[in-house]
């Protein structure tokens, strides 16, 4: 039984019901006795759900039973409006008129073969007709067989109309009072009867299901939708005069390029002094790990993993060496360990000090959070038009990419993090004589290393997932690779150059995770 007050007595209840229902209080009363009084089902009927429905749930709030029988009943008047007026086989017959009118200009042109003397090409034609004529008895055949279901449409359409009143009427009392006990654990809760409500229930049905139901009933709906708008509105005001559609989409657009192309003939040597940063940090990282001998630079690989993380970090970073150099991809994995070694570096360069900031200022975290949720979801490949428009083709506007895409969670946790660290904490810090600096150093960045090296392997993933998607704008390295299996549909050399992706992203994980496990003893 459900804990409701019962045990108050049926007169508070009452009384109770009364506050929340507004009206009907003794029919309410009563219902939601009866429901709270049982626990198995109980068949409760409210005739005022039924006939209503979608309005009646608007009238008392329950919006919820609103848009179910909202969506419920524009079904079932769909299957109804299809049996009534829906135009069924319409296409077929549109079809059918298609074909006829080939089927007359081929036989015209046989007579004009025929009168010309070249027999064998009306011939040809005659039996193109004869093929369209039977193509078209089919859809001829198929129109009328469509048509013939009108009625059987109807009948299905209103038995689901009536079962969904039923439904409205037997499901109204049991939504209403799980609503009045939300209401009595917080009196926030839709209560009473509320004509606003009502007449914006009917806004709602009035702007849904129109235009739905001639979506779904009328055949080809957009063609005498713009004839109607046209027929009523285009008399006093000339619609088809205003730029719609693609045409705002183009001018917009002429717009955006004008201003790329600003910017880049304006900030030039801004965007190559950036270009030029990136390309010196890559150069460095390929000389130390493509000009010098592979087994020197495996040898001193593993062994920074065992002096950092361990000797199973440093058994897995020698196995997944082994592998790129037996594969023949060493020198691939290295872009490919250099571009995402770039791009997570300088994620967490600035990252971690944002993270910091927005951390401490709740008034910078929610100014920076809209462009945070901008970087994350708007699609990769998107990133790659303005980076060719500023900054080329290449590695670096890769590894630019890369910092766009892979900087949001860094931040992000990070400022969660910082957030996290108690403030009775603080507070203690503070009473022995700490500085900012040394909170910081001393307090709030260890206590919030665990949210910061979360964002920092976040990083380094979607740094990896950018790989691919960089190398269309000509980084090299395993994403081309990647890039050249999937033209070329080779699904061996795509797995292979997948894995030797996957294990450059971990050996680089496992070495910062192990280095700071290490440190704290975790």
């Amino acid at each position: 039984m459900t804990d409701t007050g019962l045990e108050s007595g049926p007169s508070e209840l009452h009384h109770s019901v009364g506050d929340f229902a507004g009206e009907n209080e003794t029919f309410y009363s009563d219902q939601f006795a009866r429901i709270q009084g049982s626990n198995n089902w109980v068949w409760s009927w409210n005739p005022a759900a039924a006939l209503l429905g979608p309005l009646w749930g608007a009238l008392r709030g329950a919006w919820g039973f609103f848009w179910i029988f909202v969506v419920l009943e524009l079904f079932a008047l769909v299957q109804v409006g299809r049996g009534l007026w829906g135009e069924l086989g319409a296409d077929q017959l549109a079809k059918f008129d298609r074909l006829s009118a080939n089927i007359a200009k081929r036989e015209q042109q046989a007579k004009d073969f025929v009168a010309a003397g070249d027999t064998e090409a009306a011939e040809g034609q005659l039996k193109i007709a004869d093929n369209l004529k039977r193509v078209a008895a089919q859809a001829k055949e198929q129109a009328d067989l469509a048509a013939t279901e009108a009625v059987s449409i109807l009948l299905v359409g209103l038995g689901l109309l009536i079962a969904v009143k039923l439904l409205e009427g037997f499901f109204a009392n049991q939504s209403y009072e799980k609503q009045y006990l939300r209401w009595r654990a917080d009196e926030a809760t839709p209560s009473g009867v509320n004509r606003t409500r009502l007449w914006f229930g009917a806004f709602l049905m009035v702007a849904i299901w129109p235009l739905t139901l001639f979506r779904f009933t009328v055949a080809d709906p957009d063609a005498k939708l713009a004839a109607l708008s046209d027929g009523f509105l285009g008399k006093t005001i000339p619609i088809t005069k205003f730029p719609v559609g693609k045409e705002y989409f183009g001018s917009l657009a002429k717009s955006g390029d004008a201003g790329f192309d600003w910017l880049a003939n304006n900030f030039s040597q801004f965007f190559e002094g950036i270009t030029y940063a990136i390309r010196s940090v890559l150069d460095g990282l390929e000389i130390i790990l493509i000009e010098t001998p592979w087994p020197v630079v495996m040898v001193v690989i593993i062994v920074m993993a065992f002096r950092l993380a361990g000797i199973r970090v440093a058994i897995f970073t020698a196995a997944s060496l082994l592998y790129l150099a037996f594969m023949g991809l060493w020198e691939i994995s290295m872009i490919t360990v250099a571009l995402i070694g770039a791009g997570a570096f300088l994620c967490v360069l600035f990252g971690i000090p944002l993270g910091i900031w927005f951390g401490k200022s709740k008034r910078a975290y929610t100014f920076a959070e809209p462009v945070l949720d901008f970087m994350q979801t708007m699609p990769a490949f998107v990133y790659l038009i303005p980076i060719i428009a500023f900054f080329g083709t290449g590695k670096p506007p890769g590894v630019l990419a890369t910092i766009i895409f892979a900087m949001p969670p860094v931040i992000r946790l990070t400022a969660l993090g910082m957030r996290g660290v108690p403030e009775a904490t603080r507070e203690a810090a503070v009473a022995f004589g700490c500085s900012k600096w040394q909170l910081l150093t001393n307090v709030e960045i260890p206590l919030a290393m665990p949210s910061i090296m979360t964002g920092i392997n976040q990083t380094i993933l979607m740094s990896l997932s950018m790989v691919v998607i960089a190398s269309l704008i000509g980084a090299e390295g395993l994403g081309a690779l990647i890039l050249e299996a999937l033209q070329y549909a080779a699904k061996g050399q795509g797995l292979l150059g997948g894995i030797a992706i996957l294990l450059c992203a971990m050996v680089i994980d496992r070495i910062a995770q192990g280095m700071y496990r290490r440190r704290t003893g975790a």
